[in-house]
């Protein structure tokens, strides 16, 4: 990785031979109620992703199986239990929605098809806990066709599509998850992923930090062995450093959020259309004339903030970064992946029917927690609608008990998951392959090039054509003509509070190699 001192212009890239077929050819293609009776495995590990409570605010749909996964005894067709689902009938419904998910991911499925034959991840063991959809299907079925072995859960509760999850199971990928998930069953399945005699995870896939923490935590002598951690979510990256500073984290991590490619298309572009959505399928309201406050501007705020005045939206901001608020103006216009940013006094003093979701990560944005108490009543409207009632008569709306409201609530972009899912895997890879001593124990950001390789990936889907560079320009601006175009330091604005180890002194300047199983190199010199 490249120390980001802005010489990354005359950095050598070396890629495998997949790579270099693929950049020739690319244009080729265009709570449930908690369960009484289950002891939980844990409170103390995390509040961040799991926070539910039984009560007349948990809801399970009438016409669904109440029967809980974990009692059924359920076989895929090749004889194998080792998952937990709602139904495994539901496999073929769920094989189509994959092979639509397909269609809108160029750049992985290329990515399969070119890497397959070398097989980068051979002997990879992937333990994943992520948002469970059909596009994650497509990156989880990649990385089996890339050599890896993955064992999977949800890392939200409500977001697991049931026909994907049944889906993969029916193709021998171990997954434990479905929507409705109590906090037990959460933990209960994370541990199944684990937690297996004969199998040792090597990598490991987060969103959100969960799985890391419960490794951490739980298995201290498995995380040990880990050679490389990727997270892609604030929260994720956030407990990373924490880890990182108290001297805890002792295998690589990279941190795939504050990626260009991540933080302009997932966060910004994909909750722009994603917010509507959600807010539409659970409410049905008109956004014309309302009066809307968003807390925080980054990127997330950003794309949220566009979709909602477009729609006729008054909207208020919210901000701590003075650099953020300066944005506001020349943009014209709760979303902090933070902790109570909306209290019970703010709750208390909303106006009656004022609606109240969230766009981060946690459920820690929103204290739902300080709703739970005897003078209020809750009242399920539908699926992932309460009504919090006050003893007045006053009622807010809360959709998703303050949980993620694109993934609980909708569906998001899938062309833009599938920049992010490309991220995911090129930096599995990378840290699989990557030579001893190579990462140190610590937190690492995206290196440039490969963002860079990612964003081109997808450039053809659009028939968009880059302009190169002469000799004469590149010499002058002080780059390489095939890039990085930006320094690695470079990152759109919202930046993260911790930036790990760019720019730290005490690593040696590295330049980014792909490596594969049998090819990788330092390179600390110009080609």
């Amino acid at each position: 990785m490249e120390q980001g001192d802005g010489n990354e212009g005359t950095s050598a890239f070396h890629m495998p031979e997949w790579m270099i077929q693929f950049a020739d050819q690319k244009q080729e293609f265009n709570k449930r109620p908690t369960k009484i009776g289950r002891r939980s495995l844990s409170r103390s590990i995390s509040q961040s992703s799991t926070d539910s409570y039984s009560s007349a605010a948990s809801y399970t749909d009438s016409s669904d199986d109440e029967t809980s996964p974990r009692d059924k005894q359920q076989k895929n067709s090749k004889g194998s239990s080792d998952f937990c689902v709602k139904n495994i009938k539901q496999a073929e419904f769920g094989r189509r929605e994959i092979e639509i998910a397909e269609q809108e991911m160029p750049a992985l499925m290329a990515l399969r098809k070119r890497a397959q034959g070398e097989k980068p991840l051979a002997g990879a063991k992937i333990v994943g806990c992520t948002h469970i959809t059909a596009q994650t299907a497509v990156l989880m079925e990649t990385l089996g066709a890339l050599g890896a072995q993955c064992r999977w859960a949800a890392c939200n509760i409500y977001s697991t599509l049931n026909e994907v999850a049944a889906a993969l199971a029916e193709s021998g990928f171990p997954v434990f998850a479905w929507k409705g998930e109590s906090e037990d069953d959460f933990w209960w399945c994370i541990d199944r992923c684990v937690n297996v005699e004969g199998w040792q995870p090597n990598m490991i896939l987060d969103d959100g930090g969960d799985l890391t923490h419960w490794i951490y935590k739980k298995y201290p002598n498995m995380f040990k062995k880990i050679k490389g951690i990727v997270e892609e979510s604030v929260t994720g990256v956030h407990r990373l450093y924490q880890l990182s500073k108290a001297g805890k984290l002792c295998v690589p991590a990279m941190n795939v959020n504050d990626s260009v490619t991540k933080q302009k298309f997932d966060n910004l572009y994909c909750c722009r259309e994603s917010i509507l959505d959600g807010l539409k399928r659970t409410t049905d309201m008109m956004f014309g004339g309302k009066q809307v406050v968003v807390c925080g501007y980054g990127e997330v705020g950003k794309g949220c903030c566009a979709a909602l005045k477009a729609m006729g939206s008054i909207v208020y901001v919210t901000e701590i970064d003075p650099i953020c608020a300066l944005l506001l103006p020349h943009n014209r216009c709760s979303l902090d992946g933070n902790k109570n940013v909306v209290t019970r006094e703010h709750l208390d003093r909303m106006k009656n029917s004022c609606i109240v979701c969230n766009m981060g990560h946690s459920n820690t944005e929103i204290d739902v927690a300080s709703l739970r108490t005897p003078e209020l009543t809750w009242e399920r409207v539908r699926s992932q609608v309460d009504h919090v009632i006050w003893p007045d008569g006053k009622r807010i709306v809360l959709l998703a008990e303050g949980r993620l409201l694109n993934l609980s609530c909708s569906t998001v972009p899938t062309f833009v998951l599938s920049i992010t899912a490309t991220t995911q895997a090129l930096a599995l890879i990378e840290l699989y392959n990557a030579p001893e001593g190579r990462y140190k124990q610590d937190v690492y950001l995206l290196p440039k090039k490969m963002d860079e390789y990612v964003a081109s990936l997808h450039l053809p889907t659009f028939d968009a054509h880059l302009t190169e560079l002469t000799d004469e320009q590149a010499k002058y601006l002080g780059l390489n003509k095939n890039g990085p175009f930006k320094p690695n330091y470079y990152r759109c604005l919202g930046l993260p509070r911790n930036q790990g180890h760019l720019g730290s002194d005490e690593l040696p300047e590295l330049e980014l190699v792909f490596a594969s199983p049998t090819t990788y190199a330092y390179m600390n010199s110009e080609k």
